[in-house]
């Protein structure tokens, strides 16, 4: 059985919802999540514009503000009861 990448890809995107945080203070924060994941997935997600660049030095990612949506969209159906 081939494991089917749009399903993983939404695991993964709900996974970097359960991990995010904000840093900065005042009216300037930023929401990044830890990119602990398959370096596959994380490339298919930054592709279709739901995360930043995964490659580099940075231990997390920022989620675009559709990604942000959908990965606490995903998170909920996926992992709520």
């Amino acid at each position: 059985m081939k494991p089917n990448p749009d399903k993983i890809d939404d695991a993964v995107l709900a996974l970097l919802h359960l991990t995010s945080f904000s840093e900065g203070s005042g009216q300037i924060k930023i929401t990044r999540a830890w990119k602990g994941h398959d370096w596959d997935a994380l490339g298919r997600l930054h592709a279709r514009g739901f995360i930043s660049d995964p490659v580099g030095k940075a231990k997390s990612v920022v989620p675009s503000g559709e990604g942000a949506s959908r990965a606490e969209k995903l998170f909920r159906r996926l992992f709520r009861d």
